[in-house]
């Protein structure tokens, strides 16, 4: 499959869907204390959806070889890399747990962003996991412009992770998107400078670090198909922009009222 460059009426399209993507993580947010459960979580994101007049990508969601998805949203909580199932299991005071959601608008453009969230006080190595793995996102966000490789965004977000002292989830990685989940380029959160495709004007694609506290190592978790876990039991943070491709530099899509705050090293977030 070929990347697609998406047209203006595309853009348009795609800054909508991302905005209401980011949009049911604002809405959540305010829920995410100890007690909760990351069933009732996945329940306020559809309930945000519903009444957005978007529908959830992945309740169903169902690639070769994997039973069908059945959550609205996916939610990883400490150790579990990507792909948690909502559950009963009410999250507790230091949890760190990361909330993926794709909503699918009614013109049938996904957007596709993820957050960390700390449940009440946490430990300060969980703190900085999550943190520094948001930073590790802004870095390679900040590679995107016309003729850079995506093997530049790889290698920024590669180097300040390990430079950090923590270690790159390999098997999964970034995508291309647009009316398909999942769409070619695939881009690796690790890599060389100038390998990899040439990025140009038009292109729309996610970067979404895994970033674990100790080896990188991960492995499947129980046998529901779905839940990656770090296989040292380490804590892991993932953050997730979807972001353009422009004239000039880049656009984070995925932005709205409530988004985090900027990185300090973060000036703009379209150039």
């Amino acid at each position: 499959m070929s990347i697609t460059i998406k047209t203006a009426e595309d853009i348009a399209g795609m800054r909508l869907a991302c905005r209401l993507a980011s949009e049911v993580l604002d809405y959540i947010a305010p829920h995410i204390k100890p007690g909760i459960t990351t069933k009732e979580i996945d329940r306020l994101g559809a309930e945000c959806m519903a009444a957005q007049g978007t529908i959830s990508a992945t309740v169903g969601y169902q690639p070769p070889g994997y039973p069908p998805y059945p959550g609205a949203l996916c939610t990883s909580v400490n150790h579990v890399v990507c792909h948690g199932i909502p559950n009963d299991k009410p999250l507790k005071k230091g949890d760190i747990v990361n909330v993926d959601v794709t909503i699918i608008t009614k013109d049938g453009w996904y957007g596709d962003t993820s957050r960390m969230y700390l449940v009440g006080e946490c430990s300060i190595a969980a703190k900085r996991l999550s943190a520094l793995t948001y930073d590790a996102m802004w870095m390679g966000i900040q590679q995107v412009r016309p003729g850079a490789h995506l093997g530049d965004i790889g290698h920024a977000i590669q180097k300040f992770a390990e430079g950090h002292g923590f270690s790159v989830v390999r098997e999964f990685c970034g995508h291309g998107i647009g009316k398909v989940f999942h769409e070619e380029p695939q881009v690796l959160h690790y890599g060389r400078p100038g390998t990899l495709e040439e990025l140009k004007p038009g292109m729309v694609f996610t970067i979404e670090p895994m970033i674990n506290a100790g080896r990188r190592e991960i492995k499947e978790f129980g046998n529901d198909g779905w839940t990656i876990v770090t296989k040292d039991r380490s804590l892991s943070a993932q953050w997730e922009h979807t972001v353009l491709v422009t004239e000039t530099g880049y656009e984070v899509m995925t932005l709205s009222a409530d988004s985090p705050p900027l990185p300090a090293f973060v000036t703009v977030t379209a150039t």
